[in-house]
């Protein structure tokens, strides 16, 4: 079995120090980080490199966080961890209102933010061993190429496979139709809707084999993410 990718964290922070002591700390732990300093610009890096936590300052230039918060929570399921020096229990309680996973005060440790986006992180990534990836009741068999829902075997077409591996290495995390193509066979005919037919395809044999809610969302004017029941 290849190795999953590194997990990929957004940081939105305007102060160069903070950003440089997390990145190297984030780093050491094995993420790949990306950098914004303004909040527009985390919010348009999160659009379009999909990360899988996200941390949050609450004030920034361009766009602070709470309305980068929001219209995230608008459109995505990806853990936001906010950084404020605002300690009010109002503060915190609003940041919760509008969708955040948690809620760090400054000044803080370094590491326990590390710690924290871990934990974060642990909840949102598939179950892995050496041989199969598991979200709620979907495990896929990296070795016989198989799926088994609730138990019971699903036959899918290579293409299927490889569009619900994508999602299941990353749940939450939406995939563009360009990002799935990649991993679809080398024999793709080129034409970007017919990822939206082999989705739906995928769906209703998922259907089919008992699956109560859809795994499988459309993110409307993007593509596609894998979702927990």
């Amino acid at each position: 079995m290849k190795n999953a990718p590194a997990p990929r964290v957004l940081l939105v922070e305007d102060h160069c120090e903070t950003r440089r002591v997390l990145r190297l700390y984030l780093e050491e732990k094995g993420f790949e980080v990306l950098e914004a300093r303004r909040g527009d610009d985390g919010l348009d890096l999160a659009t379009r490199r999909c990360p899988d936590v996200v941390l949050l300052d609450l004030m920034l230039p361009g766009m602070d966080g709470w309305t980068v918060c929001r219209r995230l929570r608008e459109t995505s399921r990806v853990p936001i961890l906010l950084l404020s020096a605002r300690t009010l229990e109002e503060d915190r309680i609003q940041g919760f209102d509008l969708g955040a996973d948690d809620y760090v005060c400054k000044p803080f440790s370094p590491r326990e933010v590390v710690r924290r986006v871990q934990a974060l992180w642990r909840r949102v990534r598939p179950v892995v061993d050496s041989r199969s990836w598991r979200v709620g009741e979907l495990e896929m068999d990296l070795d016989s190429r198989s799926l088994r829902v609730a138990g019971r075997p699903v036959p899918l077409t290579a293409t299927e496979f490889r569009i619900l591996e994508s999602l299941m290495r990353q749940p939450l995390r939406v995939f563009s139709r360009d990002q799935l193509v990649d991993g679809m066979s080398r024999r793709f005919d080129g034409n970007l809707r017919t990822v939206d037919a082999h989705v739906g395809n995928l769906r209703r044999k998922l259907a089919a084999a008992g699956v109560q809610d859809h795994y499988v969302h459309t993110v409307v004017g993007f593509g596609y993410r894998l979702t927990r029941p």
